[in-house]
């Protein structure tokens, strides 16, 4: 993979293995998306799973996973001693290879606007992709939890999410996206259950309460194993060495009386945050070598390769099979499915163009604009893409609706009414790909003075590819029209169309 992005989805489930790994297996189903860990925590009643996958896939990844969270979860039941907001708690980017935090900030941004979209669930940034700065921290955003921001999310507009409506989903609540730097959790078990003692310390050494820079913290009890727990995240490791929060908290239980009976690390670590640390100095119980992120990545990069399911190829040879079926003598992928790539493509060559703008210091006049129409053509991008596979599924129930039997007068006009039916939401797809298109073109146009002049030759192709987005999508809208006998909704479609030009 050229870019690689780490994504940490917090799942409000810990206690059911078989509900967390069918939330997996909904994230492994796409492309460029690989599993690194898995951690469930009973008393939590959490899970952290950690993916990677390219700058293009993380996101579609992490939306298939809320998505399955929030069919399978009802946080009305769910009981933890970890603070929530959502089914799908929150979800983190971390740039690793070939990206930046601001490439992290884009996705965070558009998963978001698509999981309120796609799911209804509210949505709010925070870390680098915080629109405010009091919604930087987690701990402003979930507090409350899900009971308590149920009720003020409809009275206090600060509590507004960035993205829905000021109600939270009935079972799956709200969700919390964001890009941050690479995160440890970090957990410290006290000898003794006094969960007080362990609130306590994390309040005496996390940075909100003056001690420790980078540290968030909070006092758990672990009611399984009659312990209390000081639960951190570690956001900036080099700042403040994993060495040095151990020596703290040992420091303040033993004032206490108390002492630390072990460590744990949940999900993956990088091998520079363990320098200077021995394993042992931790006392960390759960350590072994494939939680080293580099150690983990890099095995499931040699499994994948000598499984021979390694993606590392050539342009030509990534698009071959879809070039292929597009050649083969059958309906679908047709010309809505090509129309709806070339709109893609025009939208994707205008976020290159401004990201290679971005990077020059002569236009940083322009920067602020440039970064939301990169966001915005991101959508674009991402809403085209979806539009290949909807117009070939769509067009196939028209196909289907085409086979009912005509042997009767019933038969013939139940037929008429499904082809109709069939043919009008078959007309859906082209006419948002037009829109799509349109938009893309629109942008792309206002992208000639506002970027640098060696990429106009890529905007020329985008403009072009933008309009054969447009032309393709409006033909295929046509060609659905002789199906349909309900003047009113032809009417409606005639004035769609005279939008689009």
């Amino acid at each position: 993979m050229e870019t690689i992005i780490e994504c940490v989805p917090n799942f409000s489930e810990g206690r059911d293995a078989k509900t967390v790994d069918a939330i997996i297996e909904a994230i492994l189903e796409g492309p460029d998306v690989y599993l690194l860990d898995k951690e469930l925590d009973a008393d939590h009643n959490r899970s952290v799973i950690t993916i990677v996958g390219t700058r293009e896939s993380i996101g579609e990844a992490a939306l298939r996973g809320i998505g399955r969270a929030a069919a399978s979860l009802d946080l009305t039941r769910h009981q933890g001693a970890h603070p929530r907001i959502g089914a799908t708690d929150v979800v983190p980017f971390v740039p690793v290879a070939g990206a930046t935090l601001e490439d992290c900030v884009r996705i965070a941004e558009r998963v978001a606007e698509e999981a309120w979209r796609r799911f209804r669930i509210p949505t709010y940034l925070y870390e680098a992709a915080a629109r405010t700065p009091e919604r930087r921290n987690l701990e402003n955003i979930r507090r409350g939890q899900f009971e308590g921001l149920r009720e003020e999310i409809r009275v206090n507009p600060e509590r507004r999410p960035d993205f829905g409506e000021a109600e939270l989903h009935p079972t799956a609540g709200a969700t919390v996206m964001g890009a941050r730097k690479f995160l440890i959790a970090y957990n410290i078990n006290l000898g003794t259950p006094d969960v007080a003692l362990a609130k306590a310390i994390a309040k005496k050494i996390r940075t909100s309460g003056g001690g420790l820079a980078c540290v968030k913290a909070m006092g758990v009890e672990l009611k399984a194993r009659r312990l209390a727990q000081v639960s951190m995240n570690l956001t900036d490791f080099e700042t403040t060495p994993i060495a040095t929060v151990f020596d703290a908290v040992s420091q303040e239980a033993a004032g206490a009386g108390a002492s630390v009976v072990g460590s744990e690390i949940v999900g993956l670590i990088p091998q520079r945050a363990l320098d200077g640390a021995a394993v042992h100095y931790l006392k960390a119980e759960n350590f072994h070598a494939e939680l080293i992120f580099e150690n983990r990545l890099a095995q499931v990069m040699a499994e994948t390769r000598k499984s021979g399911a390694s993606r590392a190829l050539s342009f030509a040879g990534q698009i071959k099979d879809f070039i292929g079926a597009l050649a083969a003598p059958t309906a679908t992928p047709g010309g809505g499915t090509a129309a709806a790539l070339a709109g893609s493509m025009a939208a994707a060559l205008g976020e290159m163009v401004c990201g290679l703008t971005l990077r020059r210091k002569s236009f940083e006049a322009q920067h602020a604009s440039l970064r939301e129409f990169a966001a915005h053509l991101a959508r674009l991008r991402e809403r085209l893409l979806q539009n290949m596979d909807h117009d070939a599924a769509s067009y196939q129930k028209v196909m289907e609706a085409m086979k009912l039997p005509k042997e009767s007068d019933a038969e013939r006009e139940a037929r008429v009414r499904a082809i109709e039916l069939a043919s009008k939401e078959a007309a859906e797809t082209p006419f948002d790909t037009a829109e799509a298109a349109n938009e893309t073109k629109r942008i792309i146009v206002e992208l000639k003075a506002k970027t640098i002049p060696q990429a106009a030759s890529d905007l020329a192709v985008a403009l072009d590819l933008a309009e054969t987005a447009r032309h393709g999508g409006i033909e295929n809208v046509r060609a659905n029209l002789p199906s349909i006998r309900d003047r009113k909704w032809l009417e409606q479609a005639e004035l769609r169309l005279s939008h689009l030009g």
